[in-house]
C-alpha cells in the first residue's frame, strides 16, 4: 500500500493534480476522485462541443482508457505482466483523441476545461498534462485492485457497427435473403469483371498512374532493411506499444501501391484533404496525397503487422437523380497483411464507406471452404503471385465509381507521384483563421457524404450505409456482421499454409 501511495504522489507531484505529495490513502482517494471528476467534465464539455473522436472506443466505468478491437481480442488471454502494458496501450488511446479532440475545441470551451479543473481542485495548468497525470493514477488503482481488473476485462470491448433496433424493426431475418441475393449477385460481377483479360477493361478517359514519392532519395529499401523495420514494428505491436514513427514511414514507403486510375472525370484524381476559409473540407486535388498508418491483426496464432494506404476523391458523381450511390467524398483504402519478415500474405480493400471488401491473396494462404450461411464470405476476385518485399503493386481503378479493377504486381513509369501523410492527420486538420476540426463527426462518419442507399439498405443495421467513415468505424457486410479491422477477420476466411 505504502507504493501505492508514493506512485499517487508522484504522479500527483509531476502531472500538477495537486500541490502536494499525497500524505494518506484518504487523500489519495480524494485525488482520485478529483480526477475522475474532471474526466466526466472534459467528456461533457467535449459532447457539447460536437468535437468527440469515435476512433477508439470509450471503455465503460474507466474514463482513461479507451480501446480498439486488436486490444479487445486479448482481454481473456493476459498474465499479469502483459495486463499491464495492454493498459499502458488503452492509456496512450485515450491520451491520444483527447489531445485530438482537445485541439478541436472552440476558445471558450477550452477555457471550460481549465475552470472544470480547477472546480475539481486540480491545479491550474495546460489540460494535457491532467490527462496525463490522471491517467497514471487511475491506472494505478484499478491494476492494484482484483476487482477492478476483472471488471476491465470484461468491460473493454468494442461495440458493434450494427444498430440492432434497426434489424428488429426492418425484420432482418426475412428481408436479409434478398439482400444475400443481392450480394451473391454482386460477387458474380465482380467476378466476371476480374475474369476479363486486363486490355479489355473499359477506360473512359486516358490511364494516369500516380507512384509514391521517394524517400531520402531512395525508391526502395532492400530485403534485409525491410525485414528488420517489419521485426521492430511487429515486437512493438506484440507488446502494445507504439511503433517507432520513423519504422512506420519505411515500412508505409516500401509497400506504397502504384494507383492506375481511369482519369475521365474531375472527380477520378486523387488529393490532400484541407479545409476552407469558410472552415469545411475538401479534397484538393492539385496535390497528390495518400493516407497511410500501420495497424497490427491477429492470424494463424501470431500477431500480424498491417500496412493501410486511403486515396480521397472528392466524390463519385451521380448518373441521374436515381443514383443511390453517388454523392460527394469518396475513398479507396487498400491493406497488406505482413508476415515477420515483412513479406505481404495477403491483402485486401474497401472504399471508406465499408463497401467493397474483397480479399486478394498470395499462395502462402489457402480460403477456408465456404459453409452453407447466407452470411457474407471472402469475396476473392483475384489471387496474386508469392511477393518478393521490394515488390510494389499496381491497382487498376475506374473512373466514377473508383471499383478497384484489377491487381498487378510490377513498377510502371509513373505520371504524378504522391505523398504519403498520417492518417491520423485527418482528426484535426487545421484551417486558415486557425481553429483545427476532424474531417469525421462525433460518430465517425464524414458530414456531407451520406448517400440515398442509406433509405434502401438501412433493415441490415449498418449506420450510414454509403457514407465516409473513420478508422475503426467500417462494418463490411451488410448480410452477417464483419469490421475491417476485426481482429480475427483473416482467420475466419483463410489458413497459413
Amino acid at each position: 500500500m505504502g507504493l501505492r501511495l508514493a506512485a499517487l504522489a508522484l504522479a500527483a507531484t509531476v502531472a500538477g493534480c495537486a500541490g502536494l505529495p499525497v500524505p494518506s490513502e484518504t487523500a489519495g482517494a480524494d485525488l482520485e476522485a478529483r480526477c475522475e471528476q474532471w474526466l466526466a467534465a472534459f467528456d461533457s464539455i467535449v459532447a457539447a462541443a460536437g468535437t468527440g473522436d469515435a476512433e477508439s472506443a470509450r471503455i465503460p466505468g474507466f474514463r482513461y482508457l479507451r480501446t480498439d478491437r486488436f486490444l479487445a481480442s486479448h482481454r481473456a488471454e493476459l498474465d499479469d505482466g502483459a495486463l499491464s502494458a495492454w493498459t499502458d496501450a488503452m492509456v496512450h488511446l485515450d491520451r491520444e483523441a483527447r489531445d485530438i479532440e482537445r485541439r478541436n475545441l472552440p476558445p471558450d470551451a477550452r477555457d471550460g476545461l481549465r475552470a472544470a479543473a480547477l472546480r475539481a481542485g486540480l491545479m491550474d495548468v495546460d489540460a494535457a498534462v491532467h490527462v496525463e497525470g490522471c491517467g497514471k493514477i487511475l491506472r494505478e488503482r484499478d491494476l492494484a485492485d482484483p476487482a477492478a481488473r476483472r471488471r476491465l476485462r470484461d468491460a473493454a470491448v468494442v461495440p458493434d457497427d450494427y444498430e440492432a433496433w434497426k434489424r428488429v424493426v426492418g425484420l432482418y431475418a426475412v428481408t436479409r435473403v434478398p439482400f444475400a441475393m443481392g450480394v451473391r449477385s454482386y460477387e458474380d460481377g465482380v467476378h466476371a469483371a476480374f475474369a476479363q483479360p486486363a486490355e479489355a477493361l473499359p477506360l473512359r478517359g486516358r490511364l494516369v498512374a500516380y507512384a509514391p514519392a521517394p524517400r531520402d532519395g531512395a525508391e526502395r529499401l532492400d530485403a534485409a532493411l525491410t525485414a528488420a523495420t517489419a521485426s521492430r514494428i511487429l515486437r512493438a505491436g506484440a507488446g502494445f506499444q507504439a511503433p517507432d514513427q520513423w519504422d512506420v514511414e519505411q515500412l508505409l514507403a516500401l509497400h506504397a501501391p502504384i494507383f492506375e486510375i481511369d482519369e475521365a472525370l474531375p472527380a477520378d484524381r486523387i488529393g490532400v484533404i484541407r479545409r476552407g476559409a469558410d472552415g469545411m473540407p475538401f479534397v484538393d486535388t492539385g496535390h497528390a496525397v495518400v493516407y497511410g498508418r500501420v495497424a497490427f491483426t491477429r492470424f494463424a496464432g501470431r500477431v500480424l503487422p498491417q500496412v493501410v494506404y486511403t486515396a480521397w476523391f472528392p466524390g463519385r458523381p451521380k448518373t441521374g437523380a436515381f443514383d443511390v450511390l453517388g454523392g460527394e467524398w469518396d475513398a479507396l483504402v487498400w491493406r497488406a497483411t505482413l508476415d515477420e519478415a515483412g513479406r505481404p500474405l495477403i491483402f485486401d480493400t474497401m472504399h471508406a464507406c465499408g463497401c467493397y471488401h474483397m480479399f486478394f491473396p498470395t499462395p502462402a494462404v489457402a480460403e477456408r471452404p465456404r459453409p452453407g450461411s447466407l452470411d457474407e464470405w471472402a469475396l476473392v476476385p483475384q489471387r496474386l503471385p508469392a511477393m518478393a518485399p521490394a515488390a510494389r503493386v499496381r491497382l487498376r481503378v475506374a473512373s466514377r465509381t473508383h471499383y478497384l479493377e484489377r491487381v498487378e504486381v510490377g513498377e510502371v513509369a509513373a505520371e504524378r507521384r504522391y505523398v504519403i501523410s498520417r492518417e491520423a492527420d485527418l482528426r484535426s486538420l487545421a484551417a486558415p483563421d486557425g481553429t483545427a476540426r476532424s474531417l469525421y463527426g462525433p460518430d465517425g462518419i464524414v458530414p456531407g457524404s451520406e448517400r440515398g442507399e442509406r433509405y434502401l439498405f438501412w433493415p441490415m443495421g449498418i449506420r450510414e450505409p454509403g457514407a465516409m467513415r473513420q478508422w475503426g468505424r467500417h462494418a463490411t457486410a451488410f448480410v452477417g456482421r464483419r469490421h475491417f479491422d476485426d481482429a480475427d477477420v483473416l482467420d475466419r476466411y483463410f489458413v497459413l499454409r
